[in-house]
């Protein structure tokens, strides 16, 4: 079967005048073991990383370093990629030698870096900085370092203060099973329980600790 990469400039709202460089960006080492992906990913991924740094201090100019760590690797780790990957639908494009026709998630997320990279060499800086600001959106917004972070300073707020950790209590857990819905509460030593939901435990803790952390007033 042809595969229609028109489909995927289209999505990337990218025009290749390099086919052979698009194609090479999708194609595994199983496929092609010297006209591979592999150095197009090494490039991807560093173009990834100065995308996301610079985008990181526009948005927290004033954040510390290990915050801004902390965020950058959530934005740039597989499973991010493999997310934004499958979004695209790029499995449909990367050209692999395997039997069952399976994309592992590692080659998804291999794949899309290489893609960046390609589009770095066809295009230049500011046009893969504005497809990766694209496609990184939701998670840019959204990111859940954020909400780990609040978690973590809640924990160090409530050692240094109280010398006790904060105390979280799972409320209810509704919803099918497909679909759950968790309310999780906080508490600190002289504070009231703050409340709050999520679709994980885990999430409705991290929301938890948001909310507690902006109702403290010394904090």
């Amino acid at each position: 079967m042809k595969i229609n990469f028109l489909d995927l400039e289209k999505k990337i709202k990218i025009n290749f005048k390099d086919k052979e460089l698009l194609i090479r960006s999708l194609t595994h080492k199983s496929f092609n073991k010297e006209n591979n992906y592999e150095k197009l990913e090494f490039l991807g991924d560093r173009v990834l990383g100065l995308v996301m740094s610079k985008k990181l201090i526009e948005i927290y100019p004033k954040e510390k370093e290990g915050i801004l760590d902390k965020k950058f690797a959530s934005l740039v780790n597989r499973k991010t990629c493999v997310e934004i990957a499958k979004k695209i639908e790029l499995n449909k494009y990367v050209l692999t030698f395997n039997k069952k026709n399976i994309i592992e998630d590692k080659v998804l997320a291999d794949s899309l870096e290489a893609l960046m990279g390609s589009v770095y060499l066809e295009k230049g800086f500011n046009s893969v900085e504005k497809v990766i600001l694209s496609l990184w959106s939701d998670h840019i917004k959204n990111s859940i370092i954020t909400q780990i972070d609040a978690k973590t300073k809640l924990q160090e707020f409530s050692l240094k203060k109280y010398k006790k950790l904060p105390s979280y209590k799972l409320i209810s857990n509704t919803g099918p099973r497909h679909k759950p819905l968790f309310k999780v509460g906080v508490k600190l030593v002289d504070s009231k329980l703050y409340i709050a939901e999520g679709k994980s435990k885990k999430d409705a803790e991290q929301n938890a600790a948001i909310l507690c952390l902006k109702n403290i007033s010394d904090i």
